[in-house]
């Protein structure tokens, strides 16, 4: 068995504390040329040690196999305001050199039964530890606020129900699914008036200088 699992865990939670700041960096390039923004925030965690366990008796992941087999144990979400974002930032990923993409799900275009959709994106990415390079696997998914909202929502209830949610419940949360959905399609049909007002909505912001609003930065999770 695994003797020291915070050993083990460190050059993950450096992957993921990496790329953040580089992912939110990506965010405040597009502010400084003030241009639509296509991330709208960034998380980022390390699955939990009682997470893996269960996972590794669930997939039947052999402990020799972890690093291989498990591919979100760093795990980054990027959230989006519009689905058109999300392709945006899948194209910007598949254009940085400091990260190989090995594996693509659309589950945007391809969602899942329950209704489930998100962009996930699994990388090999390089950790500089005092021992030398490590690469490591790390997921990201990106989906939309709305799809967020959804996804939270049939997460905690799966933890409820172990997955085996009653019918009611389950076609309940896929009609939920395809009105969230529906919400991104409408958006997506006054996206360029949207953020029409929200260059405005900035600029005026912008030009109070006393201002002490909190910004965007300050306010996320």
């Amino acid at each position: 068995m695994m003797e020291d699992w915070n050993h083990f865990l460190l050059p993950y939670q450096q992957a993921v504390d990496e790329l953040k700041v580089k992912l939110r960096g990506m965010r405040k390039q597009f502010r400084d040329l003030s241009q639509h923004e296509p991330i709208e925030f960034v998380t980022g965690r390390v699955k939990p040690v009682d997470s893996i366990k269960e996972k590794m008796v669930r997939r039947k992941v052999q402990e020799d196999r972890l690093e291989q087999d498990m591919q979100d144990i760093a795990g980054l979400r990027i959230m989006c305001q519009f689905v058109e974002d999300i392709y945006q930032v899948v194209d910007l990923l598949r254009k940085r050199t400091d990260m190989t993409i090995l594996e693509e799900r659309d589950y945007i275009s391809n969602e899942k039964p329950s209704g489930y959709r998100s962009y996930h994106i699994v990388i090999e990415y390089p950790v500089q530890m005092v021992g030398g390079e490590k690469k490591i696997l790390a997921e990201i998914q990106v989906r939309t606020l709305a799809m967020n909202f959804w996804a939270t929502i049939e997460h905690s209830l799966n933890y409820k129900y172990q997955g085996d949610f009653p019918e009611n419940l389950s076609q309940r949360l896929q009609r939920a699914a395809e009105a969230a959905f529906s919400l991104d399609k409408e958006m997506s049909e006054i996206r360029e008036e949207i953020q029409e007002a929200q260059s405005l909505f900035s600029y005026g912001k912008g030009s109070q200088t006393d201002a002490q609003s909190p910004t965007k930065e300050d306010q996320e999770p």
